[in-house]
């Protein structure tokens, strides 16, 4: 029962961690002077955001079941 409660909390961490790096991306996106480093951090904040969304409550439950079976 007390991994069942924790669980959401871990997921909420994630979470937390995933903006903050959305947020460090998108700065990095501005503050660049440089056109090829623009790119990188805007794809790669889309892939956050991308993982952010779909990843954490879906994924995560289903690799779990997955490995206890």
């Amino acid at each position: 029962m007390e991994a069942k409660s924790q669980r959401p909390k871990e997921q909420e961490g994630t979470i937390s961690v995933l903006n903050a790096a959305i947020e460090a991306m998108n700065l990095a996106k501005e503050l660049s002077s440089v056109t090829p480093a623009k790119a990188v951090f805007g794809s790669v904040s889309v892939i956050l955001t991308m993982t952010r969304v779909c990843f954490p409550p879906i994924c995560v439950d289903r690799v779990r079941a997955e490995v206890h079976l």
